[in-house]
């Protein structure tokens, strides 16, 4: 009998190696997931999902995280603040920020050597690496897995029960300036013109429509959005058919 589509949130995977912490708060944390051999290696960092909520965190990237780290890469998962915890709206962008701005020294520190870096995301932590690119320069790729790329239509549409509604404090009319902070639909046009810039969705996605990245292709023409024949989970689950697909254009290969 084939698993549930979202069967990954729960499966069990390897512990981390390390897990080091980038601010003082109980989420300001980051799993380590580390290859063997002195490097330097790729390195990835991952943003989970989940509406941005306290429910959901790090755990259910270890499968994915597993997987990488046989091809080489150094997988770094941050934790962040989340809405029904201590999150919200500007404390979970700031604690993306500060972790990733954190993570040079903390593998320093580890004597783990990187070279290129990949940043990924699914869903919310879709939306949160795409928010980051806009915010720093020298990544060398984003790869965003169904991202919630446009916020107004997400709290339009009442994508998970009003779950942009609940990081922003209100709607677009109520708070237009947090969603002009915050959403990447407005901001991506300062992300750093060298990274490259992949949205892969689910055609068949009832959590986030896959029209959320074709919003974000018809207002920013760098971004290359690849559609996929699966549903909203399957694209970080390397039990899937469409893994093969997104590992490849986490590890630099073509989609």
């Amino acid at each position: 009998m084939a698993q549930p589509s979202d069967s990954v949130l729960d499966r069990a995977a390897a512990l981390p190696d390390a897990v080091v912490r980038y601010a003082d708060h109980a989420d300001g944390v980051v799993d380590l997931h580390l290859p063997a051999g002195p490097g330097p290696h790729p390195l990835v960092v991952t943003l989970h999902g989940g509406f941005w909520k306290q429910a959901y965190d790090r755990r259910h990237q270890r499968p994915l995280a597993r997987d990488l780290v046989t091809a080489g890469v150094v997988v770094a998962a941050p934790e962040y603040r989340r809405v029904g915890g201590a999150g919200g709206w500007p404390m979970t962008g700031d604690d993306v920020l500060a972790a990733f701005r954190a993570l040079p020294a903390l593998l320093d520190g580890l004597g783990v050597a990187t070279s290129s870096v990949t940043v990924t995301g699914h869903s919310a932590g879709g939306h949160l690496v795409l928010w980051l690119v806009s915010q720093v320069p020298g990544i060398d790729r984003v790869v965003a897995l169904a991202p919630v790329a446009d916020l107004a239509a997400a709290a339009r549409d009442g994508l998970g029960d009003g779950a942009a509604q609940a990081l922003l404090g209100g709607s677009p009319t109520d708070v237009p300036d947090a969603y002009a902070a915050a959403d990447p639909l407005r901001l991506l046009g300062s992300a750093d013109p060298g990274t490259h810039i992949t949205v892969l969705h689910g055609t068949s996605d009832d959590v986030v429509p896959v029209g959320q990245a074709h919003a974000l292709a018809d207002r920013h023409a760098r971004v290359e959005v690849v559609a996929l024949d699966c549903g909203h989970f399957e694209v970080i689950d390397p039990g899937s058919a469409v893994w093969p697909t997104v590992r490849r254009s986490l590890l630099g290969g073509a989609p």
